[in-house]
């Protein structure tokens, strides 16, 4: 069984029929989100040795949290069993504590935990509210933290408003993400022509390394024309492998990171590169251009033409302060870096120089 259902189960039977004795007319949700790799379906039999096991995280309003939280959380020891369909109830070798704070609560003895909304908008993204989202800000949050809220599973949510929340924020705004695919041309843009570059001198380790980036780059723009968020990078190939481009794409970017020599390299890119321009028109994304594939100037690098894309992309975007930005991307689009899109509270600090409406250099 995997871990989203098992914490189904272990709210239906356990969690739910107790909190409605223990806390009757409480009003609350439900869910199994936050952290783990259970949340995209990926946990596996290893997944359990840390951060997996029967949990719930129940939300409830600020008041109701001041008045029950720690009450509930001290008086489920009793009634939690000590294993739940032959999986140990309580925390076991995980990285992350149970939840304390001023607006989570939890315990090592169980696995539940009862949080506010505002809190873990807070904890997750920085935010208190979906209604506080700008465009700006939106270019600023990280999509690995956007999935961890918008996917596992809901099992009980009274006046749907978790539900609104994971709705508000299923996905980027059109102009926000057509930014970012605008963006997302650019970066492969700046070293499409570099793995024959490199290769041309003899660095075929160099070639190797800007071809594996490029791969990135076409698997990252794939999540955004498919409108997903992408995972962090132990599930980033796993999630790639679900997306219906990957089934015409695969073949290419295989190709691209087993090549023997850079012109095959650049070649297979330059295919891959052209099923995501291809979809892209089809699907009416931007303005309308035509994908060309040919040499890099009088260079013998195969390529596609990026500034035409990078230009009809920008060009279906509506709002002002997002077409004032430079084609620099989002958060995601300039760092990788775990520490950095893990924490919230660094995000308007580094994002906010980089979103000023400036002059491209």
């Amino acid at each position: 069984m995997q871990g989203i259902e098992l914490s189904r189960r272990f709210y239906d039977d356990v969690v739910g029929p107790w909190l409605s004795q223990a806390a009757p007319g409480l009003r609350y949700s439900a869910a199994l989100l936050a952290y783990g790799s259970e949340l995209l379906g990926f946990d596996d039999e290893l997944s359990r040795d840390h951060n997996w096991g029967p949990r719930v995280r129940i939300y409830v309003s600020r008041k109701d949290f001041d008045t029950h939280a720690r009450r509930l959380v001290e008086e489920f020891k009793a009634a939690a069993p000590a294993q739940f369909l032959g999986e140990p109830a309580g925390w076991r070798n995980r990285p992350h504590p149970p939840a304390n704070g001023a607006e989570a609560a939890g315990s090592y003895d169980h696995g539940l935990e009862v949080h506010t909304l505002e809190g873990q908008l807070e904890s997750a993204l920085g935010i208190s509210s979906v209604g506080e989202l700008t465009p700006l800000k939106w270019l600023g949050l990280a999509e690995q933290r956007l999935l961890s809220f918008t996917a596992g599973a809901v099992f009980h949510d009274d006046g749907n408003r978790l539900g609104k929340a994971r709705e508000a924020l299923a996905y980027f705004p059109d102009d926000v993400w057509l930014f970012k695919i605008a963006c997302q041309w650019r970066r492969i843009a700046e070293e499409q022509a570099f793995v024959g570059r490199a290769g041309q001198v003899g660095d075929d380790i160099g070639s190797r390394v800007i071809a594996a980036r490029l791969v990135r780059d076409v698997m990252r723009m794939s999540f955004l024309l498919e409108r997903r968020y992408a995972p962090y990078a132990k599930w980033f190939g796993s999630g790639f492998a679900r997306l219906p481009l990957a089934a015409s794409l695969s073949p290419h970017l295989e190709a691209a990171l087993s090549a023997s020599e850079w012109k095959e390299r650049g070649e297979a890119l330059a295919a891959a590169y052209l099923i995501l321009a291809r979809r892209q028109a089809a699907d009416g994304i931007g303005g309308k251009f035509e994908p060309v594939i040919g040499p890099y100037f009088e260079r013998p690098f195969t390529t596609i033409n990026t500034d035409d894309l990078v230009a009809a992309t920008r060009a279906g975007i509506a709002d002002p302060t997002i077409k004032a930005l430079p084609t620099i991307g989002s958060l995601d689009q300039v760092t990788d870096l775990t520490p950095v899109l893990e924490a919230p509270h660094i995000w308007p600090r580094m994002m906010a120089p980089l979103l000023e409406p400036a002059k491209e250099h």
